[in-house]
């Protein structure tokens, strides 16, 4: 039987970071959950994630009609190339930080505010808004997402100037980033818009409010009257209770159980509006909560891909030749980093597995562990993919060999001694044991292995 300070340990790392790291895998049945807890929320001097772009004018215009063809594609191949570099930037934080509660946060906040522009610069700087405030508090959170480039880019608010008002910010902050549906009224988002006309961005990618483009008319929106502008409507709403038990229930279904259990859903939000709206706060009621640790709440969720990718990075030492090829299995298995399916961000559940992912989802320890070439091709789509045209050969050609050297000695040292599948697997009721171990080769790299390829091994 797996002990119980092991069984919730495991459910607190891989909910509040990826799971254990190499590091933390010998002594962790051993290990106090506050002391666990008190790592996890540790936070040290913020990095920002940088690199040298080319002028903002160039990358925005790039696209230009007037622009060379060669001019265009020499822009699309930087562009692609930094955000590349940007997301395996931000999965390397994931995978190698000591600060993983605040990695998780930021990846959920990604989830949440969801952006996808070309620009790498608008990317960068709105990735790092999301990391920075990732574990601070919710308004300075909203407020500078709402200012950034990326994101008024991406809902169009570039274009609402007060003679056309355009709703498409003012619709989406509301449904999908503060409120929920229900909570408002078509008239709020028309008002809501007026309030948000002339929020803009200079060609150097910083926030301006266009004076002149603004509505400086009367408003009534979630039922004030004022001369409102963008920031009294970011503030309205963080007024109302709706934005704290919306924000706190999709916590709950990420962090917890997709089933919401409103009683402590509603407790948890009445002590995070309280708070003013602090997410540290929130999130160490949940993790030093009792209900946490119950089993109903335990492997009930499956992994997404970046979960199970990280996860797999960070129990397995490895040494990458050519990182760039994780891009193109975050591509076959349906998330790529910086570009969410569209403004609601990643679904989540069930919807992570069909036929074709979950195939390569058991096949990937073996996959990168040499044993067998990548053999995959992603769906088809006309999206350019921030560059990375879908040619289906190409990638299958170019991709069977990841290129990876795991320290597999390190491993066995690691678990000589122990049950493999007590570290590994989140819960093992359902797993037959016989059919993972290899009786030709029972050594602890293949049990590794064959537990990896495990339908349960999905689970976190």
């Amino acid at each position: 039987m797996t002990p119980l300070s092991l069984i919730n340990n495991k459910h607190l790392l891989w909910r509040a970071g990826f799971g254990a790291g190499i590091n933390q895998l010998e002594d962790l049945h051993k290990k106090d959950i506050k002391t666990l807890i008190n790592d996890l929320f540790k936070e040290e001097t913020f990095l920002y994630i940088n690199y040298d772009t080319p002028d903002i004018a160039e990358t925005s215009d790039y696209m230009n009609s007037t622009a060379p063809a060669e001019k265009k594609k020499e822009m699309q191949k930087i562009n692609r190339e930094q955000n590349e570099e940007l997301n395996l930037n931000f999965l390397d934080k994931m995978v190698n930080s000591k600060e993983q509660m605040k990695e998780k946060m930021a990846f959920f906040w990604h989830g949440h505010f969801a952006s996808r522009v070309v620009n790498p610069r608008f990317n960068r700087q709105i990735l790092n808004v999301i990391r920075k405030n990732a574990l601070g508090n919710f308004k300075d959170l909203l407020f500078e997402v709402s200012q950034a480039p990326a994101m008024l880019n991406f809902l169009n608010n570039q274009q609402n100037k007060k003679d056309h008002p355009n709703e498409n910010f003012a619709r989406e902050v509301m449904e999908l980033f503060t409120m929920g549906r229900g909570n408002y009224t078509e008239k709020d988002i028309r008002e809501g818009a007026r309030a948000f006309t002339g929020w803009g961005y200079d060609k150097e990618g910083n926030f301006v409010e266009r004076v002149k483009q603004h509505d400086e008319g009367t408003k009534t929106f979630l039922g004030k009257t004022g001369n409102f502008t963008g920031t009294d409507a970011l503030n309205i709403i963080l007024e109302q209770k709706a934005t704290s038990k919306f924000i706190t229930t999709k916590i709950y279904k990420f962090f917890v159980n997709e089933n919401v259990d409103e009683a402590i859903v509603n407790k948890l939000s009445e002590s995070f509006y309280q708070s003013n709206y602090d997410i540290k706060k929130l999130m160490m009621d949940i993790f030093s909560s009792s209900w946490f640790y119950d089993q109903k709440n335990i492997g009930n969720r499956i992994k997404s891909p970046i979960e199970l990718m990280a996860g797999m990075m960070r129990t397995l030492p490895m040494n990458i030749q050519n990182p760039e090829n994780l891009i193109v299995y975050q591509k076959l298995l349906g998330q790529m980093l910086l570009y969410p399916p569209n403004v609601s961000g990643w679904p989540n559940g069930k919807s992570w597995i069909d036929s074709s992912t979950l195939m390569l989802r058991l096949q990937i320890p073996q996959i990168w562990s040499g044993l067998r070439p990548l053999d995959y091709r992603p769906k088809e789509d006309d999206d350019l993919d921030m560059g990375l045209k879908n040619n289906t050969n190409t990638l299958t050609k170019s991709f069977k060999n990841p290129n990876i050297t795991i320290d597999w000695a390190r491993i066995e040292k690691i678990f000589n001694g122990k049950n493999v599948e007590d570290y590994l697997i989140q819960s093992s009721k359902s797993l037959d044991m016989s059919s993972v171990k290899n009786f030709s080769d029972n050594s602890v790299k293949m049990n590794v292995i064959n537990l990896m390829s495990t339908p349960e091994y999905q689970l976190m």
